[in-house]
């Protein structure tokens, strides 16, 4: 139930981004929506419409390469998206929006959360994806090299169609304003880093890293590319608010410490010490 729950509202606010900011402003976004739009742009046909007949073939195609599930909730993202649209556009006044500026950002935030959540309902809300799964079965293409080429051609296409730069451009941005939000939804907002620590006053870090900043973390061992000396590295997921404090904890035990500071788009647990441990 929550899958549908997801995908539901992930395809309403894909739509809304389609009707209300995208489409308005001629400016196209990756997959079948984009396609959809500039179709409806050439020819006398809906964008909805135009959706379900990139989308029904390419799901007809891909059926033997997806579980039966993951088809049913695909298809019902797709004609949800695709009539929504269509109904926004004959029963609902589009207010003009005349900031190609704010079109371009809001369309392509509305479009990342709705894909967003489509995904995170574990369905797909357009059949390019799944023509690029097929792909890189068959091919040395990964399946984001696919997709990748085939918005570029869409980008492409409706820049030499209506020999216009910067829609190209402004297409450009939404395209990765989406896949920014989409990244932030499937992965977390997380303002956590995970620092490797290397030194010889490992074990005099690792206490103080517990008892001033009541984190615990992990010691790894490694070896040298030789392979001669044995090392151990200190592994410690950190805020990044706090991440000053913690160099100048490692710096002040050991000034020749190596702390290799990463990301971490997402973390599942808690690193830090229970009540009482400390």
């Amino acid at each position: 139930m929550i899958k549908y729950i997801y995908i539901t509202t992930g395809s309403l606010l894909l739509a809304i981004a389609i009707a209300f900011f995208l489409l308005p402003a001629q400016i196209v976004t990756g997959g079948t929506p984009g396609m959809g739009i500039l179709i409806h742009l050439l020819f006398p046909i809906t964008v909805g419409i135009a959706m379900l007949l990139i989308n029904i073939p390419l799901i007809v195609i891909g059926i033997k390469f997806i579980d039966s599930g993951f088809a049913v909730r695909s298809v019902y993202s797709m004609v949800l998206t695709a009539v929504t649209v269509d109904l926004f556009g004959m029963y609902v006044a589009i207010p003009e929006i005349k900031s190609m500026l704010l079109s371009t950002l809001y369309g392509g935030i509305f479009a990342g959360i709705g894909v967003g959540l489509v995904l995170k309902g574990n369905a797909s809300a357009g059949g390019t994806t799944i023509v690029a799964k097929i792909i890189a079965n068959y091919s040395h293409f990964k399946p984001a090299q696919v997709l990748l080429f085939m918005d570029s051609m869409i980008i492409l296409s409706i820049g030499l169609i209506f020999k216009d730069m910067e829609k190209i451009l402004w297409s450009m941005i939404s395209i990765y304003v989406t896949a920014q939000v989409i990244d932030r939804i499937l992965t977390g907002s997380s303002s956590e880093k995970t620092i490797n620590i290397v030194s010889t006053k490992l074990n005099e870090i690792a206490q103080a890293i517990r008892t001033e900043m009541n984190r615990d973390g992990t010691i790894l061992t490694g070896q040298n590319l030789t392979g001669e000396q044995t090392k151990q590295i200190l592994f410690v997921v950190i805020d990044a608010r706090r991440i000053n404090k913690l160099k100048e904890l490692v710096l002040n035990i050991d000034k020749n410490a190596l702390m290799v500071t990463m990301e971490a788009s997402e973390m599942i647990g808690d690193s830090r010490i229970p009540r009482g441990l400390t």
